[in-house]
């Protein structure tokens, strides 16, 4: 399937690209958004907010994204943007490829939590609301990396792996005569990290329904640092093309997604009450805001009542006065 959808020439030279890539990645930002909408409103928040909150986060998260992408290949010994500074943000040569997710989390958190500060919004309502939906907005993205035959991992003879062509083969995998093009199949491994994010993000987001009038804030949020950085962890191990940390086979995303997992242990523990973190306070439970109940319809005047208040005019009423 050709990575390209359509791509059209455009005054002074320059070209206009749309590819499956970007298209993709969009579709999970506003699938993301619209279940974070669905969740903030049910909790009693004003969930179209998340629509502005998107506008906010989008650009910087994709400004992050693709500087801890450049940052990843650095460390892995990638020499390419320091000899060439200015393809660091050279986005139309391939698209919007080369950005890593830490990168978009952690530059479209910051805004988020600017965003919140700035229209009063409940944070913690709000991470744990978006937190689940980012698993979710990951994967709608994932099939873009099998259209980019990228993201694979080792050689396997499972049923389910795929063939890669010889042009995007890692270097590693490139001797045709040891790894033939016609039976060489390789580990769909953003196939392995779809499902995870879309069974992660199902329990999150069923267990705060289930459990919303008892569940505190910030627990969905520390079950999704852990289900995020636990998957992570095992999706590095087939993830060849990741730089490793010196001579190890840790990948520095390994690292940080097992930080990640070790912060959301943290956090259900203190909010469990098994552990506390100093003089930190954490915030009042939000609630859902329960529907008005209608007003109760007026009794009927008994009997009695309605006497005195239809009482007739005597005669010997209008002799007194």
């Amino acid at each position: 399937m050709d990575p390209v959808i359509f791509s059209i020439k455009l005054l002074g030279g320059l070209t206009l690209t749309l590819r499956w890539y970007g298209v993709l990645v969009m579709l999970g930002a506003v699938v993301g958004t619209w279940v974070a909408e669905k969740e903030i409103t049910r909790r009693g928040g004003k969930g179209e907010l998340v629509w502005d909150a998107l506008i906010w986060a989008l650009i910087p998260g994709i400004i992050g994204a693709r500087l801890w992408y450049v940052m990843n290949a650095i460390l892995g010994g990638n020499r390419s943007f320091l000899e060439d500074p200015i393809s660091i943000i050279r986005f139309w040569d391939g698209g919007i490829q080369g950005l890593h997710f830490f990168g978009g989390l952690l530059f479209g958190a910051v805004s988020l939590y600017y965003f919140a500060r700035k229209n009063n919004l409940d944070l913690w309502l709000i991470l744990d609301a978006v937190a689940p939906v980012t698993l979710i907005g990951q994967a709608v993205a994932r099939p873009a990396n099998f259209i980019n035959q990228e993201l694979y991992g080792p050689p396997t003879t499972l049923p389910w792996g795929i063939a890669i062509d010889a042009f995007h083969r890692l270097p590693m995998y490139a001797d045709l005569s040891q790894f033939p093009v016609e039976t060489t199949r390789f580990h769909p491994t953003f196939a392995y990290e779809m499902i995870w994010n879309f069974l992660a993000a199902a329990l999150l987001i069923g267990l705060a329904r289930r459990y919303a009038d008892r569940i505190k804030p910030g627990t969905i949020f520390g079950g999704w640092l852990v289900l995020a950085g636990v998957g992570r962890v095992i999706i590095e191990l087939f993830r060849p093309d990741q730089p490793k940390i010196g001579d190890t086979a840790i990948s520095y995303s390994a690292l940080v997604s097992a930080l990640m997992a070790v912060a959301g242990v943290v956090v259900l523990l203190s909010r469990f009450g098994k552990i506390k973190l100093g003089s930190f306070q954490w915030p009042d439970a939000y609630k859902v805001q329960p529907a008005a109940a209608p007003a109760p319809a007026p009794k009927p005047a008994s009997e009695a009542e309605s006497k005195k208040k239809t009482r007739r005019i005597r005669p010997s009423d209008l002799k007194k006065k």
